[in-house]
């Protein structure tokens, strides 16, 4: 491996609903004078698939059950964004004030369902919140596919969203949706520098992927939501986030 190069698409369109992110992307790429190559891995950030796909939430449209008003009251959160919560989600797994921690629909474990209510339109009382994708993975795919065919090339694709750790501060990105390779690399019966036979190491590498995008990215006002990463050459595989996710009889914490 030659080393890797990650490239920023510069002045990226904001996304409206029903946009053709492929079209855009593509777009884009000329407008950076760069064009796809083989082994080539696209990260996109959550929210413009998000938008893409029209997954807005109006709150003065959402009516609190009385779940979620109990539930906002012991965390001061908006009883409409905590009704939110809920519907995107399989169960609470903690909460305290000003945090619901949760295990989405998708199987992730993550903070408020990841809805998102920054840097969108509307204010507090009417405003907006934004749903992850419906299907990540799918919409991964069908990026890849309509890349691939346009520029016949074989891609990677990554859709990444900043999620916090436990026992660590500080948000990272991670993958949310991986389409083109596997995600986590299994080094299992791989011997280390010395010989000795690894038996426990997995590599997130879909997770590694979507933080190196991070970096360009950004987390608040960048304006930067597509990242190519060049350079890792990855086996082709068809890919799922659902390798990285542990599995509930395997977590000692959920």
């Amino acid at each position: 491996m030659g080393g890797l190069q990650l490239f920023a698409l510069r002045d990226f369109p904001l996304v409206k609903p029903g946009d053709d992110l492929a079209a855009q992307i593509s777009q884009s790429l000329a407008d950076n004078q760069l064009a796809l190559q083989d082994g080539d891995i696209i990260v996109l950030a959550q929210k413009i698939v998000s938008k893409a796909e029209n997954r807005y939430r109006t709150l003065s449209d959402v009516t609190p059950s009385k779940e979620a008003l109990q539930l906002a009251q012991e965390t001061g959160k908006d009883p409409r964004a905590v009704e939110l919560v809920l519907q995107e989600s399989n169960r609470v797994l903690r909460h305290r004030y000003g945090s619901i921690v949760v295990e989405h629909k998708l199987g992730f474990v993550h903070a408020n369902a990841g809805i998102d209510q920054s840097n969108l339109p509307g204010n507090a009382d009417s405003g907006m919140a934004l749903l992850l994708p419906e299907d990540s993975d799918a919409s991964a795919r069908a990026l890849r596919d309509k890349l691939q065919k346009k520029y016949g090339v074989k891609i990677g694709v990554v859709i990444n969203d900043s999620f916090g750790r436990a026992w660590r501060l500080g948000t990272v990105g991670i993958s949310i949706g991986v389409a083109g390779f596997d995600p986590l690399l299994d080094l299992r019966g791989h011997p280390d520098l010395f010989g000795r036979t690894l038996e426990i190491t997995q590599v997130g590498l879909g997770d590694e992927i979507a933080a190196a995008a991070s970096l360009l990215m950004g987390q608040a006002g960048e304006g930067v939501p597509v990242v190519i990463l060049r350079g890792l050459q990855l086996p082709e595989a068809p890919g799922t986030v659902n390798a990285l996710l542990r599995k509930p009889d395997e977590d000692m914490f959920r």
